[in-house]
């Protein structure tokens, strides 16, 4: 199991584009693989856009992103970079 904190630089937070984007990302690449995501103790499998969005992630906030499976390295580095990256446009 790997661990990484991740900060949200998007502007808007992670709402459903960049939700889509992240979760196409883990159901594509790594479909062998848990990923769990924890903000203010509240925990939620990445598996649904839904629950993603729910969880609430604006701008600056810090969140702690969990994988387990076979390549968590790989996997924890790209999606936690999903996770960091501005995804609103134009970007300053």
């Amino acid at each position: 199991m790997k661990e990484r904190t991740v900060t949200i630089r998007n502007k808007a937070g992670i709402h459903c584009r960049p939700s889509s984007m992240i979760l196409s990302t883990i159901q594509q690449k790594y479909p062998m693989h848990t990923f769990l995501i924890e903000k203010d103790g509240e925990e939620i499998e990445l598996n649904s856009i839904l629950n993603l969005i729910s969880l609430g992630l604006a701008c600056n906030s810090v969140a702690k992103l969990t994988v387990s499976g076979p390549e968590e390295d790989k996997a924890i580095n790209e999606v936690g970079d999903l996770f960091e990256y501005e995804f609103d446009f134009p970007q300053k």
